[in-house]
């Protein structure tokens, strides 16, 4: 009996082994096509963007704020609205040269997915499209108050009425926002004498409004559509400018010049 044992065990064993051996077959080949299926998307996508077509290299910030006010009898004067603001100019870098093509000039650009990272503890914070001719003032209207998504025109006419939100299909003027904080004070009177204070971030200070109750951070996407139908995205972050190594808002006013990285994802 002992003679028949071996061959007994062969023929059972065999057929396992073949089983087992397929099975393993199966599950590596399922393994390689599924990592093959992860690759292919993302070398599809490295593909697309081994080439940077828009970048956003350069931001212009200008704090200060303003205020409305009231004299009063008695020569004090009272504030019924002082406000923050700060023009934000967003340079689109479409690496051209000079060499406008259908993939480096605009069809449209948006702006969506407007969230206030911080919020300022004090006031009414709201962002508005800004006209590029009044960059730098005091100056912001309630019509351009962006309250979601935005879109702007593209034009490639020779002369833009900046008091629409356009672009030029090249590129060639920035993105102009204005962030307005308002509210900050209301109802509140100096004593001091108006002609020893300026209508800047001055005001600020002596109103006792700290720089840490008006912080903010404002995230958007920028999304970008060329004259060859593809889709770019950018996210990014402004940091509301309060201050820097050498001087605040304090000081009345407050411009920066910020160098970026920020690249558009086809």
């Amino acid at each position: 009996m002992k003679k028949y044992i071996l061959p007994i065990l062969l023929i059972i064993l065999i057929p396992i082994i073949i089983i087992l051996g397929q099975i393993s077959f199966v599950q590596i080949k399922n393994k390689i096509s599924s990592k093959s299926c992860l690759e292919e998307p993302s070398l599809e996508f490295a593909e697309k963007n081994a080439n940077t077509i828009f970048s956003i290299d350069k931001m212009i910030y200008f704090s200060s704020a303003n205020a409305n006010t009231s004299i009063n009898s008695n020569s004090s004067f009272t504030i019924s609205n002082l406000y923050q603001f700060t023009d934000i100019a967003i340079f689109i870098n479409n690496h051209s040269d000079g060499n406008y093509t259908l993939e480096n000039t605009l069809k449209s650009l948006s702006i969506t997915d407007i969230e206030y990272s911080l919020k300022p503890s004090t006031g009414n914070p709201n962002l508005y499209y800004q006209n590029l001719n009044k960059f730098a003032t005091s100056e912001y209207d309630e019509n351009n108050k962006i309250n979601s998504d935005f879109s702007f025109n593209i034009t490639s006419e020779d002369e833009i009425d900046y008091q629409s939100p356009t672009l030029y299909n090249n590129c060639a003027n920035p993105i102009v926002l204005s962030y307005v904080n308002s509210n900050i004070k209301q109802d509140y009177t100096l004593n001091e004498s108006i002609s020893n204070l300026s209508y800047d971030g001055s005001l600020l200070k002596h109103t006792n409004v700290t720089l840490n109750s008006i912080a903010c951070r404002i995230s958007m996407v920028i999304n970008i559509t060329n004259n060859l139908d593809e889709t770019f995205r950018c996210p990014i972050s402004l940091e509301i400018p309060l201050s820097t190594e050498s001087s605040t808002i304090y000081d009345g006013t407050l411009t920066l010049k910020a160098s970026t990285n920020y690249n558009f994802i086809r």
